[in-house]
């Protein structure tokens, strides 16, 4: 090897190597990357009966990875796209009115999907808002993220009401927004987090006093609502250092009349038919349904699955979230909705398929437009 191509090769180590450095270091400084659970609250997590070796368990034997190594899992979603992995254009999209949101009865049950998972849902005259990512940039280094495929949104964090209650189902940054919770800490009642999940909000000026931790099967009661933080199959952690040291959950929303079920992100298991039995039937359930591969074919659902978890917790209506605003697997865009609405045609289960932004009133005519074609 000549003495020149060996000073090439050296300054081009020294540059990724540099670059290395400069990420981790700018992401461990962000603070996008949160907080850190305390020595004290570490010790209660032991107790939690999901907590083992310093990291959250999930309840049944979960890989994170089912299709090779982490380089080839990227690999693969660097180099092997789907050649529609995003739609052509911004997706169409019907803004939301925030007096639309105020000007409500007690009776009426309606969620509006605004994205990925980002959800409100109106139920006993209260907001509660699920998994708000309302950013177009994700996480600390947004080049290195997925780009939102619409650059406006539905409604922006500023313009949203009050809001009873914030529903976190994990930390991963398309669910869990530093920016999202910036704006809004001021007008939400209370956070429910499960177990951990409380020392990002302190770490962006949330007050302790208004963060509800919770483990699974814990209950909080709101006026005319029962919030229930239930199991899911997945994984946590935002940074390089602390994978699994949040806890991950599902959450059933209960009125003295209704009910409605969110999965939050996981894989297929029989926690589903679990929380159907003791919780259910739920008269709506908001499930994950995108973002899945054959090479974590474990923490997330293929759209057949997550029609089935639909009927497992026996839901009269299914909604398909998780999907519509981000790139993060090697599927078509639009693969997921379509899989799941045949899937629930073959096998009776009613679905809603709204537009960005388009509320679904429960007992009126539900939104099944196939606009995705």
């Amino acid at each position: 090897m000549s003495s020149s191509l060996k000073n090439l090769l050296m300054a081009s180590s020294g540059i990724l190597g540099t670059l290395l450095i400069a990420v981790v270091a700018f992401t461990n400084l962000s603070p996008q990357l949160g907080g850190t659970p305390t020595r004290p609250e570490k010790e209660a997590f032991a107790k939690s009966g999901h907590y083992q070796k310093g990291e959250f368990v999930n309840l049944i034997p979960t890989k994170e990875l089912t299709g090779g190594s982490t380089a080839s899992v990227m690999w693969k979603f660097l180099f092997r796209k789907s050649p529609k992995a995003a739609p052509p254009g911004p997706l169409p999209m019907r803004p939301l009115d925030s007096l639309a949101i105020v000007n409500k009865t007690p009776d009426i049950v309606r969620v509006t999907w605004f994205g990925h998972s980002a959800s409100l849902l109106e139920i006993a005259g209260q907001n509660i808002l699920l998994d708000p990512m309302l950013s177009v940039e994700m996480g600390p280094v947004s080049w290195a993220t997925p780009n939102r495929y619409n650059r406006e949104l539905v409604i922006t964090p500023e313009k949203l009401p009050y809001i009873a209650a914030v529903l976190i189902s994990h930390d991963h940054y398309d669910h869990l927004d530093y920016a999202t919770i910036s704006k809004i800490r001021d007008k939400v009642g209370q956070f429910y987090v499960p177990l951990g999940i409380g020392a990002h909000l302190r770490a962006w000026g949330v007050p302790r006093e208004r963060i509800t931790e919770m483990n699974w099967g814990d209950r909080v009661t709101l006026p005319n609502l029962q919030l229930h933080c239930t199991p899911s199959r997945h994984f946590s952690g935002r940074g390089l250092t602390n994978r699994n040291s949040t806890m991950w959950c599902s959450w059933v929303v209960q009125s003295p009349t209704k009910r409605v079920f969110y999965t939050g992100d996981g894989g297929y298991g029989p926690h589903f038919a679990a929380i159907g039995q003791q919780y259910g039937p739920f008269d709506l359930a908001v499930v994950e349904c995108g973002q899945y591969d054959a090479g974590w074919a474990e923490i997330h659902m293929r759209p057949e699955q997550s029609v089935q978890a639909a009927r497992d917790v026996r839901a009269a209506v299914m909604l398909p979230v998780h999907w519509g605003a981000f790139t993060e697997a090697l599927h078509a865009w639009n693969e997921p909705v379509t899989r799941a609405t045949a899937e629930a045609a073959r096998l009776g289960q009613v679905i809603t398929t709204p537009h960005l932004g388009e509320p679904v009133t429960l007992g009126t005519a539900l939104p099944q437009e196939r606009w995705w074609e």
